[in-house]
């Protein structure tokens, strides 16, 4: 005897799923979203073997020479195990640079090396790029106040 089908799947055969609740669910698209985003960003970046968060540490330190890994784990909210990891990665890279702080002998001034800061500025075009598609996706209004709304968070 053959099973039965529901008749609602079979008059709609090539139709998605009904996603019920999540539909509502704020949460839910923000997270797929957050996947495409990471997944599009990931897949430029490999061009120069760079993950997302070691683009963002070698953006902020581009931007604030000098800044303490404090400063840094704490702007980023990277837990500072994480970070130190991070930075070993980017250092035998020779992208970045750990000196001793003129002001405080305890602390790290971190920096970008000549070849970090030239990393940085092709990461920032393929970041560039990535922005395009999402702008492009999202449409360049969408983009500004989900940008705005979420800078304000």
């Amino acid at each position: 005897m053959a099973r039965k089908t529901s008749s609602v799947r079979r008059a709609r055969p090539n139709a998605a799923p009904d996603l019920g609740a999540l539909n509502d669910r704020l949460g839910y698209f923000v997270r797929r979203l957050q996947v495409w985003i990471f997944q599009d960003f990931i897949r430029r970046l490999a061009r120069l073997d760079l993950s997302p968060a070691q683009f963002s540490v070698i953006v902020v330190i581009g931007a604030n020479p000098g800044l303490s890994q404090a400063e840094l784990a704490e702007t980023l909210g990277i837990e500072r195990a994480r970070l130190v990891r991070l930075l070993h990665r980017l250092e035998r890279r020779g992208l970045t640079q750990r000196r001793a702080s003129r002001s405080d002998g305890r602390r790290h001034a971190l920096e970008l090396t000549r070849e970090g800061r030239t990393v940085l500025a092709a990461a920032e075009r393929l970041a560039g790029q990535h922005e395009d598609v999402l702008r492009e996706k999202l449409g360049a209004r969408r983009y500004r106040t989900l940008l705005n709304v979420l800078r304000a968070v």
